[in-house]
């Protein structure tokens, strides 16, 4: 079992929830064009799917796409900042939840766990529960989608970024610093936010583990559900991908 981590995973904050959309858009982040993307992958696979789970789902970036290609969609978020920000935006659903816990009670054509998620959680025992409530909400034959963090050996120690995000009322300077402590990853992420009430700083840490592709296959096989590890996604880590049989 890992360990190392924190006693609860990152929940984002009410002042972090209302700039992530702005600052990662800034980035290069395009949730339209990857929602549309996860819908082809999901398609080829099962062309009938017709309702989509994301859990993890964040602000509802992604969600607010998914509404135009499903008829049934729903979230589940652990943020309370993001929910709220989520629910403003959908018509959707969107539940509070704990991946490792979360029951709605019902299954869908396709479940999503992107923006890597699932490093957040602390053990292998915790990756198995997330997994399995994951694939208790895919029905036979449902699409499942999940996105994992760094696996250990491609993981950069030290690494650090800068982005600047700006338009007429608002500029945000974005700059972290990740570490390796084992198995465990920490980042620092600094925010300078400076908008027509002044200029504020404050500093937000994300605490990830380094599972390696075997764990996540094996939480996802012990679950219920073969999964490949496709190389590429939005953000270069690669995508599992299953079908419930």
């Amino acid at each position: 079992m890992h360990g190392g981590a924190p006693t609860v995973p990152t929940a984002y904050s009410e002042e972090h929830a209302r700039i992530y959309d702005f600052v990662h858009g800034a980035r290069g982040r395009d949730w339209r064009s990857e929602a549309d993307r996860f819908t082809e992958l999901i398609r080829d696979r099962a062309p009938g799917a017709d309702s989509l789970l994301d859990v993890a789902c964040g602000t509802g970036a992604h969600l607010e796409r998914f509404q135009e290609h499903f008829t049934t969609v729903a979230g589940v978020e652990l943020s309370p900042a993001m929910r709220e920000i989520a629910r403003a935006r959908l018509t959707a659903p969107v539940h509070a939840g704990d991946m490792r816990t979360f029951d709605l009670g019902t299954r869908f054509d396709a479940v999503l766990c992107l923006c890597f998620s699932m490093g957040y959680m602390r053990s292998t025992d915790e990756l198995r529960l997330a997994a399995e409530r994951l694939v208790a909400h895919l029905a036979p034959g449902g699409v499942l989608v999940a996105e994992p963090w760094w696996f250990p050996d491609r993981f950069l120690d030290g690494f650090v970024s800068a982005a600047l995000a700006q338009d007429d009322h608002l500029a945000v300077s974005r700059i972290s610093h990740s570490a390796r402590e084992g198995l465990v990853t920490r980042m620092t992420v600094r925010y300078t936010v400076a908008d027509s009430g002044g200029i504020r700083d404050f500093t937000e840490y994300e605490t990830y583990t380094l599972f390696t592709e075997e764990e996540y296959r094996r939480a996802f096989r012990e679950a219920g559900c073969e999964v490949t590890h496709v190389p590429g996604g939005p953000n270069g880590r690669g995508l599992f991908v299953g079908r419930r049989a």
